[in-house]
C-alpha cells in the first residue's frame, strides 16, 4: 500500500501575478509542515522552488515548480507556477494536473492583469479556485477593498473563509470566520488563540454572515437553517465549503503575509479539511474527447505533464498517477510510441531534491528518469489503450535567427535545442531553406534570453539573436518575347545555344514551361536543358530573390550540329531570363496571412489603429468565446509583425493575443520595395 491513499492527496496549483508571492507562499507551507528547517527567501536565493540559476539571477519563478508536504496525515503536492506571461506553458502544465487552483493576490496592488489571467486560466481547465491574499500585514494593504474588487470583477461565490484581526489599530493576525477564533501567528507562523478583539469584531459579523449565506446556498436545508435563524454547524460549514469548491459554488478567500508565515497555518488547515481530491471530478477527460472514469483500485495509468532536461540525470519526466497506483519497476506501455516503459526508480520532488519511494497512490505526482521514449503528453498504461487529453500550449510567434557565438558552439547547437523542444513546448525551432536561418519562435524576449541562458549554463552552446530575414519572392507584371543567344568559340569545338522565349506572369509556384518550337530549329534534346537553365536562373531575381509564378514557352531558336550541348542551352536560357527580368516590371512579394486577435472590447480601436499602422486590412469582428472580448479578423504582412507579440501584450496589458498563419504573398509597396531592394543589394555587395 502507498503510503497516502487517494483520499489523503491534495494537488494545488499556485497562480497569480508576476510578485504577487506565490513562491514565498510554497515556501512558507514547506516550512511550517516541517518540510524544511529553513524559510527560503526570494532575495537570498536559497528558496526550494526557485532553484535554477537563471531563476535566483532573476529573481522569479521561470518553470513549473513540485513541492510537497504533510499536513495532518494529508499530502500536499504544490505546483508553484510562473506568474510572468512569457511561461504560460509552465501554467498550463500545472493547470492540467491540479485538481484545484490557489489564486496569490498581492493586498497592497489588488486585482491585476495577472490575477484576471488565472482565473480565466482555472476557468478553462475546470478547476475548482481559492484566493489568498497576501502582504495583509503591510499598512497600505486594504483587505476588504481586495475582497470587494474580487467579489466584484469575479462574482457572487466569491467569500471570505479568514480575515485579517485588527488590534490597537494593527494587523496582528486572522480570524477564522468558521471556528469565529482569532489567530495570533509567532516568528515560526505557530498561532495561539485569543478572543477576537473589539476592533474586529464588526468586521466578523459582516463577513461571517457573507460566508454563511454562501454556505447555505449550497443545500436546501442549510438554506431553511440559515433563513429560519438556526445556527450552521461546524461540521455542517466545513462540508458546505468543501462540496461549494467543488462544484465552484463557494470560491474561499484566505488572507496572510507568506514572508511572515501569517496565515499559513490557518489556510493549511482549509485545504486539509476542504480542498478536492482527484477523484472529486470522478472522470477524466480523453484525448478524443470522451471521458473515462477515475478508479484508484484500477488498473495503473499515469500522465506525463512536464519533461525537463538535464545534462547529469538524463530526461526527468514528471507525472501524475491517473488511475490505479504505480510501483517500483512497474512495466507501462507508451500509447504513442508503443514502447514498453520500466519504471525502474519513481520519486516524489520538493524543488531540486528527489527522494525514491516504492509506490504511488491514484492522484499522486512524481518523477521517472531516463525513460527511452516518453515526452510530455504522454499516456502510459498497463493493458488498456487510450490517451489522456493533452496539455494544449500557445503557438509562439516572437521569432528571432539564432547563430553561434563561436565555431566551437556551433556543434553543440542543435542538440541542445533538441533538448530545449523536449523541455519546452512553447518554443519552436526551424533551419529555414530559403534564408538559409537557424529561427526559433518563442512566446517573447524574456523566453528567448532564458532559453539562451539555458543553452548556455546546461549544454555550454552560446547563440546570438538577430532579426530574422523576411522571405520575399520576384514576380514578373508583363508578357515579354526575349531570345538568348550563347556563342563561344575557343578554336576547337565551341558553344552554340539559341533560344527565343516567351515569358509572362503565372498563377502557378514555380516555372511553367512548355514548348511550342516548329520545324526543329530547336532539338527535343535540348528542351530539358533549356527548363534546366531558366529553373536555375529563378533562383534569383532583380532584387535577389527567388522568382516564382514564371510562364515560359519556348518557341523558336537555332543550334549548330556541333558546338550546340546541354551546357550551351542552359546558358542561352539564362541570358533570356535575364532580359526578361529587364522588361517584364518585376515586383517584390511579400508573405502575407490571416490574423485573428482577442482583445477585450475596450481596446479593438486600439488595435484596429495598430493594424493600419502595420499595413493590415481589418476584415471583420465577432464576439470571442470571453465575455467582455472580441476577436478582430485581418490580414497582414509578416514583416510587420517581428516585434507584435510584445507590442500587443504592452498595448492590452498582456490580455490581448493573438493567431497568425501566413496564406500566401501579395506585392509590396513600391517605395518599400525599393527600401528592402537597396538593403539587400548593400548587404551582398
Amino acid at each position: 500500500m502507498a503510503n497516502f491513499d487517494t483520499k489523503q492527496i491534495r494537488n494545488i496549483v499556485l497562480l497569480g501575478h508576476g510578485g504577487c508571492g506565490k513562491t514565498s507562499l510554497a515556501e512558507a507551507m514547506v516550512y511550517i509542515t516541517g518540510g524544511s528547517d529553513r524559510l527560503g527567501r526570494i532575495e537570498d536565493g536559497n528558496t526550494i522552488s526557485d532553484f535554477d540559476a537563471e531563476e535566483i539571477k532573476r529573481g522569479f519563478s521561470l518553470s513549473a515548480s513540485m513541492l510537497n508536504m504533510v499536513w495532518k496525515d494529508c499530502k500536499i503536492n504544490i505546483i508553484d507556477a510562473p506568474g510572468y506571461l512569457d511561461f504560460v506553458g509552465e501554467v498550463n502544465q500545472g493547470l492540467r494536473v491540479a485538481d484545484s487552483a490557489l489564486i496569490v493576490v498581492d493586498g497592497k496592488a489588488g486585482i491585476e492583469v495577472g490575477t484576471e489571467l488565472a482565473w480565466s486560466y482555472a476557468t478553462a481547465a475546470g478547476l475548482p479556485k481559492a484566493f489568498f491574499i497576501n502582504k495583509f500585514d503591510d499598512n497600505d494593504a486594504r483587505f476588504a477593498r481586495v475582497l470587494d474588487g474580487l467579489h466584484t470583477t469575479f462574482g457572487k461565490h466569491i467569500c471570505p473563509l479568514t480575515i485579517p484581526m485588527v488590534k490597537d489599530g494593527e494587523v496582528k493576525g486572522c480570524i477564522d470566520l468558521i471556528d469565529q477564533s482569532a489567530h495570533v501567528f509567532d516568528d515560526n507562523g505557530r498561532h495561539s488563540v485569543e478572543i477576537i478583539p473589539e476592533e474586529s469584531k464588526e468586521a466578523v459579523e459582516r463577513f461571517r454572515d457573507m460566508l454563511m449565506e454562501a454556505v447555505a446556498s449550497t443545500d436546501e436545508a442549510l438554506m431553511e437553517k440559515y433563513f429560519g435563524g438556526e445556527e450552521i454547524t461546524h461540521m455542517e460549514a466545513i462540508n458546505a465549503v468543501h462540496e461549494g469548491i467543488i462544484h465552484g459554488e463557494i470560491v474561499p478567500v484566505f488572507c496572510g503575509a507568506a514572508t511572515k508565515l501569517w496565515g499559513v497555518w490557518t489556510m493549511l488547515d482549509k485545504i486539509t479539511e476542504s480542498f478536492p481530491r482527484h477523484t472529486a471530478k470522478k472522470q477524466e477527460l480523453l484525448a478524443d474527447g470522451d471521458e473515462i472514469e477515475i478508479t484508484p483500485d484500477g488498473e495503473p495509468a499515469i500522465f506525463i505533464f512536464k519533461t525537463v532536461a538535464d545534462p547529469f540525470v538524463g530526461k526527468m519526466s514528471y507525472f501524475k498517477v491517473m488511475n490505479g497506483s504505480v510501483k517500483r519497476d512497474l512495466l507501462l506501455v507508451n500509447n504513442t510510441t508503443g514502447d514498453s516503459e520500466k519504471l525502474a526508480h519513481i520519486y516524489t520532488v520538493n524543488g531540486k531534491k528527489q527522494l525514491e519511494v516504492d509506490e504511488l497512490a491514484c492522484g499522486d505526482i512524481g518523477m521517472v528518469a531516463k525513460l527511452s521514449s516518453a515526452n510530455t503528453n504522454d499516456t502510459l498504461t498497463w493493458n488498456k489503450k487510450f490517451s489522456y487529453a493533452p496539455i494544449e500550449y500557445p503557438n509562439p510567434y516572437y521569432t528571432k535567427a539564432m547563430t553561434p557565438a563561436s565555431a566551437k558552439d556551433e556543434g553543440k547547437i542543435s542538440q541542445a535545442i533538441a533538448k530545449m523542444l523536449e523541455e519546452d513546448l512553447t518554443v519552436k525551432y526551424e533551419n529555414n531553406s530559403e534564408t538559409k536561418q537557424m529561427l526559433v519562435s518563442a512566446l517573447g524576449d524574456m523566453h528567448l534570453a532564458v532559453l539562451s541562458a539555458k543553452l548556455k549554463n546546461k549544454f555550454g552552446a552560446s547563440v546570438n539573436f538577430d532579426t530574422p530575414r523576411i522571405a520575399y519572392r520576384e514576380k514578373i507584371t508583363k508578357r515579354v518575347d526575349v531570345e538568348g543567344k550563347h556563342k563561344k568559340q575557343n578554336g576547337g569545338s565551341g558553344q552554340y545555344g539559341h533560344v527565343k522565349i516567351r515569358f509572362a506572369p503565372s498563377e502557378s509556384e514555380g516555372l511553367e514551361f512548355s514548348v511550342s518550337v516548329v520545324g526543329g530549329t530547336v532539338p527535343k534534346n535540348f528542351y530539358p536543358a533549356v527548363e534546366k537553365g531558366l529553373q536555375d536562373a529563378m533562383v534569383k531575381g532583380i532584387a535577389g530573390f527567388p522568382l516564382v509564378g514564371l510562364a515560359a514557352d519556348l518557341y523558336d531558336g537555332s543550334y549548330h550540329d556541333v558546338d550546340s550541348d546541354e551546357l550551351s542551352f542552359k546558358t542561352a536560357a539564362s541570358l533570356a531570363y535575364k532580359k526578361c527580368l529587364e522588361q517584364a516590371a518585376p515586383v517584390l512579394l511579400e508573405p502575407v496571412g490571416d490574423i485573428d486577435i482577442t482583445v477585450p472590447d475596450s481596446l479593438v480601436g486600439d488595435v484596429m489603429g495598430d493594424l493600419n499602422k502595420r499595413r493590415g486590412a481589418v476584415m471583420g469582428m465577432d464576439p470571442a468565446a470571453k465575455k467582455g472580448y472580441t476577436v478582430v479578423h485581418a490580414i497582414a504582412p509578416k514583416a510587420e509583425l517581428a516585434e507584435y507579440p510584445i507590442t500587443l501584450r504592452a498595448m492590452t496589458q498582456g490580455r490581448g493575443s493573438f493567431e497568425y498563419a501566413v496564406t500566401g504573398y501579395d506585392t509590396v509597396p513600391a517605395n518599400i520595395a525599393q527600401k528592402i531592394v537597396d538593403a539587400y543589394k548593400k548587404e551582398n555587395g
